[in-house]
């Protein structure tokens, strides 16, 4: 199957362009994806990469060929396709490689509602057809509709959350050159917000810095920027703006698991004793807080796909990750970074206090941040861990292995893509949680010697 099986994941496509992933590909894919999902009718987004209108142009033929009517955003951030998707009621299609290196591209594909398309619910199916299909070209019978979404996307995300009676803000948004150089403008304008731009030109070769806030090089220039403006709060976006990272007044990273207990908060004062979604590497606070707020806290596997199945399953009305991933009910299950930013816009707003304050309530332990290690033995390494641990703390297996002590937790998990094992550790003082993490890391290198 070459170069499919390669760029055909677990949840999405991702490949280099043009070695495995190109126009042939793409229009193989979009007649595919139209036989796999029976769609009559469709809606398609880009990001800003070179190579993503040519590749959405004939994804574009390739579903046409099979008599789908198309509806073409133009340019878009993943959580507009999303909108589009939910909206409109189609399936879609985000021609994207989220923060990935330039010459990468990819495709996020849902069903009607946004619903997301994986490796066990049609992902692969549209793979195999897709690779029948390379080469195949028929002439298009379906319609092709030019639309701009970006007004409605945005009109509805203010519509989620009120921002009309907040403080003045001074804002700095670092959009790392992608889309939340098109999208933060418009979500924005009309609203008490002084605004700082920082790379809001579209430019899929990331001239400045990687579209990757998780990386902490990528916050430096957003931080600096905050405290040389004076500025209340600063965001930063991933590539396709899906992922929102915060930084507070003094310039300091705000954790994804303070975010998604202050989202938690409000979004249980507006439906008292729903449930919310959380990964099992987020910080034991955010159950906490939840429980406290009447909530009722769901623990999950690592993964959007997770999130989202569980998000369906239990009606949940809001869930985070440690990713930056922000899931809500009112936005169809699915994950949107510009909707998380404009409640911790409305928190900080609503009340006096700086942000450091405010989400000062919602951060309860020290935590190690993801260290990644090399290890080619990965079941061996984990099983000398465990040892090491038994009888010390109870251990689970819901994703990776798990170890929770008094006052303290670990997770040991594999990469699904490289010789990676991924830790994470949590503590109520960061004495306990050094040792944990120390102690963690060592028998992983004895296993590499």
């Amino acid at each position: 199957m070459g170069d499919l099986a390669r760029i055909f994941k677990a949840y999405d496509v991702r490949g280099l362009v043009p070695d495995e992933f190109d126009e042939p590909v793409a229009e193989a894919v979009g007649a595919a994806f139209v036989e796999v999902t029976g769609a009559r009718s469709m809606v398609l987004a880009h990001d800003m990469r070179e190579s993503s209108p040519v590749l959405a142009d004939a994804f574009v033929r390739g579903a046409r060929s099979r008599g789908a009517d198309v509806v073409h955003a133009g340019l878009g951030s993943t959580d507009l396709l999303y909108y589009a998707s939910g909206s409109l009621g189609l399936p879609g299609v985000m021609f994207t490689a989220s923060h990935n290196p330039a010459q990468y591209n990819g495709m996020k594909m849902c069903r009607a509602g946004a619903v997301p398309i994986g490796g066990d619910t049609g992902l692969t199916e549209i793979r195999d057809r897709a690779a029948e299909l390379v080469g195949v070209t028929a002439t298009p019978t379906g319609s092709l509709i030019e639309k701009d979404l970006l007004p409605g996307y945005a009109d509805h995300l203010r519509t989620l959350v009120d921002l009309s009676g907040i403080r003045r803000l001074k804002v700095v948004v670092d959009a790392g050159n992608g889309m939340g150089g098109h999208t933060v403008p418009e979500v924005l304008a009309g609203l008490p917000i002084d605004l700082t731009p920082l790379y809001f030109e579209l430019d899929g070769s990331f001239p400045n810095h990687d579209a990757n806030p998780l990386e902490a090089a990528n916050l430096v220039d957003l931080q600096r920027a905050v405290v040389a403006e004076g500025a209340d709060i600063g965001l930063a976006f991933d590539g396709d703006a899906d992922r929102c990272w915060v930084v507070d007044e003094r310039g300091e990273s705000v954790s994804p698991s303070a975010i998604t207990a202050l989202v938690a908060v409000r979004e249980l004062a507006k439906h008292p004793g729903a449930t919310v979604i959380h990964n099992l590497i987020t910080s034991r606070g955010v159950p906490e807080i939840v429980r406290e707020h009447g909530g009722d806290p769901v623990r999950t596997r690592v993964g959007h796909s997770f999130i989202k199945a569980e998000m369906a399953r239990t009606g949940a009305v809001f869930g985070g990750e440690h990713s930056a991933h922000y899931y809500f009910r009112d936005f169809w299950f699915a994950d949107s970074g510009m909707l998380a930013a404009l409640h911790v816009l409305a928190a900080l707003g609503e009340q006096p206090d700086p942000l450091s304050r405010v989400v000062s309530a919602y951060s309860r332990y020290h935590a190690s941040g993801e260290i990644n290690s090399t290890v080619a033995d990965q079941d061996a390494a984990v099983r000398r861990v465990r040892s090491a641990f038994g009888g010390r703390g109870e251990a689970d297996e819901l994703d990776g292995l798990t170890v929770s002590g008094d006052g303290w937790w670990f997770n040991l998990r594999a990469s699904n893509t490289e010789p990676l094992l991924r830790l994470n550790a949590e503590a109520a003082d960061e004495t306990t949680m050094t040792a944990v993490r120390d102690e963690v890391l060592d028998l992983l290198r004895e296993v590499q010697q």
